[in-house]
């Protein structure tokens, strides 16, 4: 039994230990140093076991979690002698305990405090360290424990200082329509089946590759070009396992925006990188393409989308975008029986095309004061033909799929609709089939308000969407309207698929009581497959293109009627 200690070793080891704990943070030792020091320490000074615990909060402390630490643990029987418990101003937590051997005499008061300074040196010195793994860890995680986009800049710039950034691939991508996966399995299975496909994207990319979230379902990545075909097949549909609420899969697709960095590349903004991929990924998210590789014609498209955006609140201000109406047609009669409200854009002696800015005032709100300005001049026409004592017929107006999640959307409506004492049944609100994208109660919520103040609603481009059955059955639309792909191109697509479908398609409308009205015909062969489904309702260029409002009026004041047998 040992019962007297060496000061002067005690002296000598614990400089050491001083030594080794106060070197600088770039060459902070490797744990078993300081435990080799500590080991020879408490052999001195008879403690036969020392634990510390770490805890990154309080309420970890308190659930018995953390991280257990033993400098030293023999087989002896042991008493305990002293315990030390520090909280930081970051609420982390670690204590430390000392025993000794039950055969032991107590520490004498001399050892005693040995012991205290030897404890609180240690666990001061591991607090330190932690409280730099909880710094690190608020800085370059989120909340949820994904990397975040301040670790990816900062490699970006590490990799590029060492010359190993050239020639790798980087990505921003999203889960496409992810909250319909948590709709549909929940979001406990949400949360997992994300963290699982990224942990999937992971083992694609390789211990090379790194992947950080920039929020939500968003996230971006670097990796080798060698990696770029895996990568995109995994994008474009990856099966997703999952255990909550009674396990399954989910297939999940991407939208994704790549960039191609060049060889020898030196970057000094690593923001720059971020900006090419975030700006290929905008136009993939925006458009048909899901995947978009970043290139000079992109630039080019971003700086006229900006500038598109910079003249849109003057245009609307100056009322450059006039109302031109495409004829509706009886294919039966020949006579007008409604018309759809197409907006141009004169600018400086020329019409903007409308693919020219449409799809670009869809990437905000503007698009939505678009289609306001458009509601208000198409009744404020309606107004004036009524007054004139002018035959009227229904027109149509559009209404981007922004505007779903509007809770005033009906209010700001039939507010512009009764401004100018228009009857309802002279309006019809277009909604394109793709709002599915915001959810079905939305777009349930939209239309039954409409139907309920007696303005006809049509569901536009039917057959483009994902779930054109769905919409049609639970939702009480009044007039679908037929995409064009439905019809044939050439002559000998006659007996296609396409006009099976397109059969089976006006024949259900009628069946629950749809008004149906094909879009895009345009050759006296759609007329003639039109009439032989007994399809009443059309539009296209056979009859006219968008017309301005003198050249519809005089379709409306003479009784004009189109030619309908060939």
């Amino acid at each position: 039994m040992k019962t007297a200690y060496d000061k002067n070793k005690f002296y000598e080891l614990f400089t050491q230990l001083i030594s080794v704990m106060s070197r600088p943070p770039s060459d902070t030792p490797d744990i078993p140093e300081i435990e080799h020091i500590l080991i020879e320490i408490c052999e001195v000074l008879r403690i036969s076991k020392a634990v510390t615990r770490l805890y990154r909060s309080l309420q970890e402390e308190a659930e018995g979690g953390g991280e257990t630490l033993c400098a030293r643990n023999t087989s002896e029987e042991c008493r305990q002698v002293h315990r030390i418990r520090i909280v930081t101003k970051f609420m982390t937590v670690a204590t430390i305990t000392a025993y000794i051997a039950v055969d032991q005499p107590p520490l004498t008061e001399e050892e005693f405090a040995f012991v205290d300074l030897l404890m609180r040196t240690t666990v001061t010195y591991l607090s330190r360290n932690r409280l730099k793994d909880v710094t690190i860890q608020l800085a370059y995680y989120d909340d949820q424990g994904f990397r975040n986009s301040r670790l990816f800049m900062s490699e970006l710039m590490v990799r590029s200082n060492k010359g190993q950034l050239g020639g790798m691939i980087s990505v921003n991508y999203n889960l496409r329509h992810f909250s319909l996966v948590n709709q549909q399995y929940g979001r406990n299975a949400g949360d997992e089946i994300l963290k699982n496909h990224f942990k999937g994207f992971e083992k694609v990319i390789g211990e090379t590759g790194l992947v950080c979230r920039l929020g939500g379902d968003n996230f971006v990545t670097i990796f080798d070009a060698d990696k770029l075909d895996d990568v995109l097949a995994y994008l474009t549909e990856a099966r997703v396992t999952f255990e909550s609420d009674g396990g399954g899969s989910a297939a999940i697709h991407c939208s994704a925006g790549v960039f191609c960095i060049p060889e020898n590349i030196k970057i000094t903004d690593p923001g720059d990188i971020l900006g090419k991929i975030i700006a290929a990924f905008r136009v993939a998210q925006n458009g048909n393409t899901r995947i978009i590789y970043y290139d000079d014609d992109l630039v080019k498209k971003k700086e006229a989308a900006m500038r598109i955006q910079e003249m849109f609140p003057l245009a609307l201000k100056n009322e450059e975008f006039r109302v031109f109406f495409q004829p509706k047609v009886n294919i039966f009669t020949g006579k007008v029986c409604g018309a759809e409200a197409l907006c141009r854009w004169f600018k400086d002696g020329r019409i903007v095309p409308p693919f020219e800015f449409i799809p670009i005032l869809e990437q905000n709100n503007d698009i939505c004061k678009l289609d306001f300005y458009m509601l208000e001049h198409v009744c404020k026409q309606m107004r004036q033909w009524l007054d004139k004592g002018r035959k009227v017929v229904r027109i149509s107006v559009n209404m981007s799929r922004r505007h779903m999640t509007d809770e005033s959307l009906l209010d700001r409506i039939l507010g512009i609709i009764d401004r100018y004492s228009i009857p309802h049944e002279l309006i019809e609100i277009e909604l394109t089939e793709t709002t599915t994208d915001v959810g079905f109660t939305d777009l349930k919520r939209v239309v039954s308000g409409l139907s309920e103040a007696n303005i006809c609603t049509s569901i536009d481009d039917f057959g483009m969407g994902f779930s054109s059955l769905n919409l049609i059955r639970g939702i009480p639309w009044n007039v679908l309207k037929v995409d064009r792909s439905f019809l044939p191109v050439t002559e000998s697509d006659s007996d296609n698929v396409n006009n099976i479908m397109f059969k089976y398609v006006v024949g259900m409308s009628k069946e629950i009581g749809l008004e149906c009205v094909v879009e895009g015909v345009e050759t006296e062969k759609h007329l003639d497959i039109l009439k032989e489904n007994g399809c009443e309702l059309a539009q296209g260029f056979l009859f006219d293109k968008p017309i301005p409002v003198e050249e519809f009026e005089s379709r409306l004041d003479s009784d004009f009627r189109y030619k309908v047998d060939y």
